[in-house]
């Protein structure tokens, strides 16, 4: 399929662009609303199984595993990179081998065996060490434990490889993105897929985690493995109704035959009238549609891979390139413009992520060394998350059914914030989070130094606004940059927009896992006492560590502000533009099909 992409700053009218006149789609008789049905029920349920293991990991490793400190952050930061960095590979199969749908069914496969060996250590007590009979008697397991531990972890995070390259971009899939309407429904399709998912999370973890913490973590851990195993089952009922892209061949590889060629031409000048790029006849696709992204003049030094230097050595009788990897086509030359084009806004997130990251390990921690009785009731830790989730679905439902509506009505178009507004708003959430949690944190330790224990006396309501503002981190700044991503490369890409996005994720975890080690390694020099480390927060300087992060948020707000908003910015022109092309391309006679 066809993606129309336009650099705004390039170009000053339609017919500049590198758009080609598009085929009209033949009459669909499957995806839309009806398969995102399945779609969103599969993604539920299988987000409700991963993440009631996610949310409440640091508490099991801390409470059954005995870890404690840095060694507790490096195993779940490094778990969750691993688990946003599969999605690379994900992709690759998905585009050069098996498609979407079955990528997204052997993932889910794989997630499920992961998560019955995860539940099985909860239920089998030779796979844990004993438990702690007070902070000075903790035993630590064994390695063939935590090896048996870690291969669980391990398949769970294959399976992500496969599920988070694919799911976005299999719903997106569903959406003719040829028609106004079908534009529409995709931009609506991204928050309702967040929505969606963090209801029945947020109704189902209240349970889910509560029995893990104060009744069984075998029984707790059994629940989301079922779940998982529901939603495979909703995910094969569906089969029927979905559009399946077939695989278009391995972007990953095009890439790279890009810039090598690139590399060999660099001394070849590109003259910008000149006719000697390689753009050889586009292929029609199985949707009936002419798939192809016209030349256009950013990153032109990526434009060295498509010049043809001499015909006679580089093509063939019939025009086509001898070697793949010396000439590339001017559409794959593009899609590495696309890939590099959304680098500054996907790098921008990064740091956002970083600020969720902390509320996963050290908010928890946090929570576990304060007082988490409400009345008679005690507060499992791993509900803090809730928080977030709740936070993050109440924003979205206020967004969708509340100031979109009203605010298009008054407009009489459609009127939603920009994604340059929201992203900065995101970054400002991710500095504000850390400030809060800096602040409780001092008040939590000065109070349990104050009384003397290992527990703090400060409330568990007091560390909701550092989760409530994570959350709304995820709500402006994950979301806006999903959909930028998406939505700015060609549709056959969007497995790679995912694993792309996924990447960051992974990346945050890896640098989140950097940062904490150097801290403590720095900050323990000529005998000081180190800011993060060991089983007991009381003794650590963690608002400091909040406060250092807090200063990259900035430097980050800084970097988004004064640069990469201005890809976004060319982005939404380049969007509104799109709109007047099309009209005119509506009154364009397109040539008849010669049988």
């Amino acid at each position: 399929m066809a993606e129309e992409i336009i650099n705004a700053s390039q170009y000053s009218s339609p017919e500049e662009s590198n758009i080609a006149p598009i085929v009209p789609r033949s009459t669909r008789k499957k995806g839309g609303w009806t398969a995102i049905a399945f779609i969103l029920g599969n993604e539920s349920f299988e987000k409700l199984a991963s993440v009631s293991l996610i949310s409440n990991m640091t508490t099991y490793l801390r409470t059954k595993y005995n870890m404690g400190g840095v060694f507790l952050v490096n195993v779940v930061s490094i778990w969750s990179g691993c688990s946003n960095i599969t999605p690379l590979a994900g992709a690759f199969f998905a585009d050069a081998h098996l498609g979407r749908f079955l990528t997204l069914l052997f993932g889910s496969l794989a997630s499920f065996l992961g998560m019955g060996m995860v539940t099985l250590t909860a239920g089998v007590d030779e796979l844990r060490p004993p438990n702690c009979q007070g902070l000075a008697t903790c035993s630590d397991p064994h390695k063939w434990q935590l090896a048996f531990l870690f291969a669980g972890l391990g398949f769970m995070a294959i399976g992500s490889g496969g599920i988070r390259a694919c799911n976005i971009a299999f719903g997106a899939d569903q959406f003719d993105t040829n028609t106004e309407k079908g534009r529409s429904q995709l931009k609506s399709f991204f928050n309702w897929w967040y929505f969606s998912f963090t209801i029945a999370l947020i109704i189902a973890l209240t349970v889910v985690i509560y029995i893990q913490t104060n009744i069984s973590w075998f029984i707790g851990f059994l629940i989301p493995t079922c779940c998982l195993a529901l939603s495979i089952m909703i995910f094969l009922i569906g089969r029927n109704t979905y559009i399946r892209l077939k695989p278009q061949g391995c972007v990953f590889i095009d890439m790279a035959k890009v810039i090598n060629a690139a590399c060999r031409k660099r001394h070849v000048r590109v003259v910008p009238t000149s006719n000697s790029l390689y753009e050889p006849v586009p292929k029609e696709t199985a949707e009936n549609q002419i798939s192809v992204l016209r030349h256009t003049d950013r990153f032109k030094c990526l434009d060295k891979a498509a010049v043809i230097v001499d015909p006679s050595s580089e093509l063939n009788g019939d025009g086509v390139a001898k070697d793949s990897w010396r000439l590339c086509n001017v559409e794959q030359v593009e899609r590495l413009k696309c890939v590099v084009g959304i680098l500054p806004v996907w790098i921008a997130g990064i740091t956002c992520f970083i600020t969720m990251e902390q509320m996963n390990t050290f908010g928890v921690l946090q929570v576990i060394q304060s007082n988490t009785r409400v009345g008679n009731f005690n507060i499992p830790p791993g509900w803090m998350g809730l928080a977030s989730m709740i936070a993050l679905a109440i924003w979205i439902f206020i967004y969708e059914c509340v100031y979109v509506p009203n605010a298009s009505k008054i407009s009489k178009k459609e009127a939603r914030l920009s994604l340059q507004i929201r992203v900065k708003i995101g970054i400002f959430m991710s500095i504000l989070c850390l400030a809060v949690a800096a602040f409780v944190e001092t008040r939590r330790r000065d109070l349990a130094l104050k009384e003397g224990t290992f527990i703090s006396p400060l409330g568990v309501a007091f560390f909701l606004p550092q989760f409530i503002l994570s959350g709304l981190t995820e709500a402006f700044a994950a979301v806006s940059v999903m959909e930028f991503l998406n939505n700015q490369v060609p549709e056959t890409m969007r497995s790679v927009a995912g694993a792309i996005f996924f990447l960051s994720l992974s990346i945050a975890s890896y640098l989140n896992t950097l940062i904490v080690n150097i801290v403590e390694m720095l900050s323990g020099l000529h005998g000081g006492k180190p800011w993060l480390g060991g089983h007991d927060l009381n003794q650590n300087k963690l608002e400091r560590f909040y406060i250092l992060i807090a200063g990259l948020g900035v430097l980050n707000f800084i970097y988004f502000h004064f640069y990469a908003s201005r890809y976004i910015l060319s982005y939404e022109e380049s969007k509104r533009r799109q709109t007047v092309l099309e009209t005119r391309i509506d009154h364009v006679d397109l040539p008849e099909k010669k049988p």
